[in-house]
């Protein structure tokens, strides 16, 4: 695919969010200054005041000389760049690649997508035309290479659409600055009379590389396409992205299931094509205004099931506001992992117990009441009860050995055992009675002991007796004795329930 970059450069960045914050300065010449070496110098400066000759890099003092009705504002440092970096955002609705272009641009890839709004002029159309009824004055080029399309954006004089190869031509007549040299090199360029990037092009290469470095032969190699640039997005770029340009706004919930329904099965189309599944997908809404909302949903196994996917977005659309409308959606897995063919079908087969409903039911649940409001358990092979278990990391995770089914276990077992008061007629003999809570229970049946020696290389320790104990109601419980009574008074904890 050949690359096409769009550069839009912000003529009044600054001095244009003012006056959207601030109406009452529209038409009116104003700067922001800050405070350089004792002296105000100007940062940002209206149309109208650039309009009569005021610019960047000037001392107050000589502006008001020049317009003495001039308004100045203290400049906010670092506003350049957040308000950049928000309308770099801002423009993923036109593609999903923009980067940052200081001190007053953004930068497009739009490779392959121009063609989703009727061509390149009717995509530059809708760009500026947006971005003017936001109120920013800006200037727009496209073509091949970032390097002419920025140095179109600043100084070209032929339109906006650079055709492809087309970059010699665009550049010839342009000023040596439209190759983003730095101030020194351009200085020297003009001091020997090379007004024109034609005047110098032609050099032999050792020549301007002795004279001007190899920053001027880098420029020109990048302007060209002879050496690759790449630019850093604002946003990690997804490689399983989906997009859905909207003719009209869409203000309805049922418009809005309408587009992720779309959505969803050209991605899961995608997605079985490359035997992947997805564990993550994000749901991504432009409105005209300007706001961009997001909704997500996981997955415990990778999956490209269409309609479970939806239905898991489905709790999640209420919570858009559209207003005025979204005019695109985007639908992107962040995280994809491989789901074959073979593996799907497993799934469904009903010797695996139908795990694929049950993993579907556990998304739907986990949509409903938020992430970590179940666990799944595995056995762990320890003596110690409480460390006999572990959580689950994974729905798919196995486990590493088996439960333990020929002794008796609760199907309660406690998070921390709770220690409870006694009544024992002899060492080694179950509890007659027992106090826990507050209650006491009065022992009816007994089983016991099962010695459980503690586990040295973890933690010191004396042994624990464990008994099954039954009371006069009927209800079982697993307690224990910690040590024995040799030495000192043990100590008794209740540990479980039985059904």
């Amino acid at each position: 695919m050949k690359r096409r970059y769009v550069s839009i450069w912000f003529r009044h960045l600054v001095a244009d969010w003012l006056t959207r914050k601030r109406p009452e300065l529209a038409g009116a010449p104003f700067v922001t200054a800050t405070p350089e070496r004792g002296r105000m110098v100007v940062k940002a400066v209206s149309m109208a005041a650039h309009a009569k000759g005021i610019q960047t890099g000037m001392v107050v003092a000589d502006c008001r000389a020049i317009l003495p009705e001039l308004k100045v504002i203290d400049d906010i440092p670092g506003k350049p760049e957040q308000l950049l970096t928000s309308l770099a955002e801002w423009c993923l609705r036109f593609t999903p690649v923009a980067a940052v272009d200081m001190p007053d641009g953004v930068m497009l890839d739009v490779s392959g997508c121009a063609h989703l709004w009727g061509g390149e002029p009717a995509y530059l159309k809708e760009v500026h035309g947006r971005l003017s009824q936001l109120g920013y004055d800006v200037r727009i080029a496209i073509a091949d290479t970032i390097g002419t399309a920025w140095a179109v954006a600043r100084y070209g004089r032929i339109g906006p659409i650079i055709a492809p190869g087309g970059n010699a031509d665009a550049l010839f007549n342009l000023p040596p600055a439209a190759l983003r040299l730095e101030p020194g090199i351009v200085e020297r360029l003009e001091k020997l009379g090379l007004y024109r990037i034609r005047d110098f092009i032609k050099m032999p290469r050792s020549a301007l590389r002795r004279r001007f470095g190899p920053t001027l032969l880098t420029r020109i190699d990048q302007a060209w396409g002879k050496e690759t640039e790449a630019i850093e997005p604002v946003q990690p770029v997804q490689q399983y992205q989906e997009r859905l340009p909207c003719m009209e706004p869409i203000r309805t919930a049922t418009g809005i299931s309408i587009a992720l329904k779309q959505l969803l099965e050209k991605l899961c189309n995608r997605l079985g094509t490359e035997e992947k599944g997805l564990r993550t997908c994000v749901f991504t809404c432009y409105r005209i205004d300007g706001n961009l909302q997001q909704i997500g949903i996981g997955t415990n196994r990778p999956t490209r099931n269409a309609g479970h996917l939806f239905k898991l977005f489905e709790e999640k659309i209420q919570r858009l506001e559209p207003r005025l409308g979204f005019e695109q959606f985007d639908l992107s897995a962040p995280i994809v992992e491989s789901l074959t063919t073979t593996q799907e079908a497993l799934w469904r087969v009903a010797a695996n117990k139908n795990e694929a409903a049950v993993a579907e039911l556990l998304d739907r649940i986990t949509c409903k009441i938020g992430n970590g409001t179940y666990k799944r358990y595995l056995p762990d092979e320890h003596y110690w009860p409480e460390r006999s278990v572990k959580v689950a990391t994974e729905f798919n995770e196995k486990a590493q050995t088996t439960w333990q089914i020929n002794l008796p276990r609760p199907t309660c077992l406690l998070e921390k055992p709770e220690r409870i008061d006694v009544s024992v007629p002899l060492p080694d003999y179950p509890p007659m009675l027992f106090r826990h809570r507050g209650s006491l229970h009065k022992v009816a049946r007994a089983d016991g002991p099962e010695r459980i020696e503690q586990e040295w290389w973890i933690e010191e320790g004396t042994y624990r007796d464990y008994y099954c104990l039954e009371d006069e109601q009927g209800a079982r419980y697993w307690v224990f004795r910690s040590g024995d009574y040799a030495e000192t008074e043990p100590e008794w904890y209740i540990h479980g329930h039985f059904s």
